[in-house]
């Protein structure tokens, strides 16, 4: 629930408190005696719901901008109107949803200042490049719990809803920036790491499993990054704690921004391309579902004649956010597919050898290993080890075994692949 306080202005009073009583809402008046353009000031407990359709309605009755209005969270009324007004707007609107006018301070204050944006922003990035490339999963969720990107992708998405052009470009530019800054802070650290002997030389940071899981995004990207815009825009709504829902947004941003960063300085140009897609999907992504889930709670301009205009603009930036995403996930397709194909034909692979195994009874299959090409993106199987396990007397009955296995495997794939045999021999005692 929400406490108004309204100033009225001279000669509105009337007006003001007819709007108030025609709403059901329980309210006390004392006179303005500072000597300015106001008479009196108003003080009224409404639901959370209630809010906007009360601004609204105090709007109507000549509460202008140029009036102080105050919305404040109130912990506990006791009024039987008050409770039949909660009553009323239960029915007609949600109940967890706030008013567009605390949607927009919300908003404006996730944005943090430059300088602290700045310095979080940075921090973040060098500690989620250092649990990276120590493969430490807790350092970068560390570096999430401090990142502050909430604030900008919020802030943009609400000023397009309600029309506040500041709040947009503001937001969009700490975007801009906050992933300028990831990347250029990750690379230097990274750059620093790699040249002060900080890890092993020759480190194949293509083979850490952190920085493996950001190298080739696919589809599942998409829904993180579309599940994080929606919990964050949820979050605003509602006027619950943003914090955990900004952890799940940094998770879509700072480690790819950071890998972007670990590529430039290790000069890996494809580590920084596949990583640097998958962030900026998914800040693409954050940004269109925040927008969606506002539009869709009813969050409007505050003026009607403004809606027809803002509604235009709001078509025109999804349709440049969903003909962004769409492009890159042409690459998230390839990937996908790539990973798709290269599992398949593992698993065709491994019959080829159980079948030809299955003829030759002298011979037991140990183990079938497909080793893929060392590619960052669009890897494919470029060698096939089998052990085969053969008893001591019997190793002359398996000769042309590997022939025959490779000529199978080769027709599968379409190509030829090298494809190794070990012989083992075994043993079985009583």
């Amino acid at each position: 629930m929400r406490l108004l306080q309204v100033t009225i202005p001279t000669g509105k009073r009337d007006a003001v408190l007819t709007a108030l009583d025609d709403e059901g809402v329980d309210y006390v008046v004392t006179d303005e005696t500072s000597g300015r353009e106001y008479t009196a000031i108003v003080y009224a407990p409404v639901p959370t719901p209630a809010v906007e359709p009360i601004l609204e309605r105090l709007r109507e009755a000549g509460i202008d901008e140029q009036a102080y209005t105050v919305v404040m969270e109130a912990s506990t009324v006791i009024s039987r109107r008050f409770e039949e007004l909660e009553s009323h707007y239960a029915e007609e609107e949600d109940e967890d949803r706030i008013a567009r006018e605390e949607l927009e301070t919300r908003a404006s204050e996730l944005a943090p200042t430059l300088r602290t944006y700045v310095a979080m922003t940075v921090i973040s990035a060098v500690i989620a490049t250092g649990g990276l490339l120590l493969d430490s999963p807790a350092v970068v969720v560390g570096s999430m719990v401090i990142a502050p990107l909430i604030g900008p992708a919020m802030a943009a998405s609400v000023g397009t809803v309600i029309d506040d052009q500041e709040l947009f470009v503001r937001g969009v530019k700490l975007q801009v920036l906050g992933m300028g800054l990831a990347v250029v802070s990750a690379a230097a650290f990274a750059a620093f790491v790699r040249y002060a002997h900080l890890v092993p030389p020759g480190i194949e940071i293509t083979s850490v499993p952190e920085i493996q899981e950001r190298l080739a995004p696919d589809f599942l990207s998409l829904a993180i990054a579309f599940g994080a815009g929606i919990a964050g825009a949820v979050s605003l709504a509602t006027g619950i704690s943003s914090a955990i829902v900004g952890v799940m947004i940094a998770v879509a941003l700072i480690p790819p921004a950071a890998t972007v960063g670990i590529g430039i300085a290790w000069g890996l140009p494809m580590v920084s391309v596949g990583s640097g897609v998958l962030a900026l999907v998914n800040g693409l992504s954050i940004n269109l579902a925040a927008i969606g889930v506002l539009w869709y709670n009813g969050y409007r301009p505050e003026r009607w004649f403004r809606f027809d205009e803002t509604r235009s603009t709001m078509l025109k930036r999804v349709a440049v956010l969903v003909t962004a995403i769409a492009v890159l996930s042409l690459f998230l397709g390839g990937v996908t597919y790539n990973s798709y194909q290269n599992a398949v034909t593992e698993n065709e692979i491994r019959d080829d050898v159980e079948t030809v195994l299955a003829g030759t009874e002298s011979a037991t299959l140990l183990s079938t290993e497909v080793q893929f090409s060392d590619q960052v993106l669009l890897r494919q199987p470029d060698r096939v080890v089998v052990t085969v396990g053969v008893p001591p007397e019997n190793g002359e009955r398996v000769s042309g075994l590997a022939t025959r296995i490779d000529a199978r495997i080769d027709r599968t794939v379409g190509r030829n692949i090298e494809t190794q045999v070990r012989y083992v021999t075994t043993e079985q005692g009583n």
